[in-house]
């Protein structure tokens, strides 16, 4: 099994990379964008692999290959930003590591699987600490940038970069992966719907049932908001679902987290009542606040995609489109909204998811808030009597 298997539907950017691990179009910097779920990081992190690889293939087999996988190769650096930002400090600090000459492998590679939190064209500070380096690199040095699109990073960074643009999976491709992974070819099925082309959501919705009834109550949120009171309530299921979720992430990484700040400092009492301690405790506290203030606007996010495709399913069968619907489990409730809404008010349904999602995001409005607005504006009008599907 080579490094290139774990890849879903991106058959002619591994033959692009495949060909650059062998000399073949070879250069320092790479940009690789897709949208959300399409394997960003596992081609960067397979692609890094062939790098290294003793044959110079992506064999998957020898060590330098499997320590890359893993995630252990000391020429392998891995930048992922669990906050909102990547801070220049760190980022600085980065640029003076990938300019050393490789321990043991072929290549000094660097993966930042988040290049678009190095900063926008008004507060660059991050992305210039980068700058130089992708500008004056160093012989043995890789840069593997990870972004949505090319727009979101900087634009001195995303010019100097070759880009490797990653498609969809489709849902036969992902369901097929599932299977050969174990999946129940049912689950995978719906798994592959469901996860509208999310590789790793995919996975989840296939094994773990917690994620599927999450899943489950968002979708089925949109036929219920008739009144003010569903709508007021339905803001405040999905901003405490991505609370719950996040909380069950973080746990056992904070505690780590305070544990190795305990064993820094050691275990005695007068050690962890210094001023230095409290002000490591401080400035832990306010890291964590970040992650988990990200990590729930990244729940959040997920959720509003899954609302999405129930009004892009309702403008299907209101203009009774060939194939099944994304959510085929619900098709009684995507029924219902097509009945009570015309495909032009269901778009401008999924206007104000976006507009919401925009909100949080972008514009730093506190989640319940921007749920709350979005929530009246799906609102489904139904004073006008419920019509006839088309």
């Amino acid at each position: 099994m080579t490094v290139w298997d774990t890849l879903v539907g991106q058959a002619p950017v591994i033959g692009l990379l495949e060909r650059a691990a062998a000399g073949e179009g070879m250069t320092h910097a790479w940009l690789v964008t897709g949208p959300p779920g399409s394997g960003r990081s596992n081609v960067a992190k397979a692609f890094a692999a062939a790098l290294q690889c003793e044959r110079g293939t992506g064999c998957g087999e020898c060590e330098q290959c499997r320590l890359a996988i893993t995630g252990s190769h000391p020429d392998v650096k891995w930048i992922k930003s669990e906050t909102s930002v990547l801070y220049v400090d760190d980022m600085r600090e980065l640029v003076l590591a990938a300019a050393k000459f490789p321990a043991m492998g072929r290549w000094q590679i660097v993966v930042i699987e988040d290049a678009d939190r190095l900063g926008t064209p008004e507060n660059p500070r991050t992305g210039n600490a980068l700058l130089k380096a992708i500008e004056e690199p160093t012989p043995r040095t890789v840069w593997l940038l990870c972004a949505p699109t090319r727009a979101d990073v900087l634009p001195t960074i995303a010019s100097r970069s070759r880009q490797v643009t990653l498609a969809t999976p489709t849902a036969p491709e992902i369901s097929q992966f599932l299977v050969a992974q174990g999946v129940d070819p049912a689950m995978a099925s719906f798994a592959a719907r469901a996860s509208q082309g999310h590789i790793g959501r995919a996975r989840a919705l296939a094994t773990e049932e917690a994620t599927r009834n999450r899943r489950r109550e968002v979708v089925t949120v949109a036929a219920k908001l008739t009144t003010i009171g569903a709508c007021m309530t339905a803001a405040t299921n999905i901003h405490e679902i991505a609370k719950e979720e996040t909380a069950a992430i973080t746990a056992a990484a904070e505690e780590r987290e305070l544990l190795d700040l305990h064993a820094m400092f050691g275990s005695e009492r007068k050690d962890l009542s210094s001023r230095a301690y409290k002000a490591a405790l401080s400035a832990l506290e306010k890291v964590q606040k970040q992650k988990a203030k990200r990590r729930i606007l990244d729940v959040i996010d997920r959720c509003l995609m899954d609302l999405v495709s129930v009004y892009r399913d309702a403008i299907a069968v209101s203009v009774q489109a060939p194939g099944q619907l994304v959510n085929e489990e619900i098709r009684g409730d995507v029924a219902t909204i097509a009945r009570a809404a015309t495909p032009e008010e269901l778009l401008s349904m999924i206007d104000a998811v976006f507009t919401a999602r925009e909100q949080m995001l972008e514009f730093n409005v506190p989640p319940q808030l921007a749920l709350e607005g979005m929530a009246v504006a799906l609102r489904l009008p139904t004073e006008r009597g419920v019509r006839s599907p088309r």
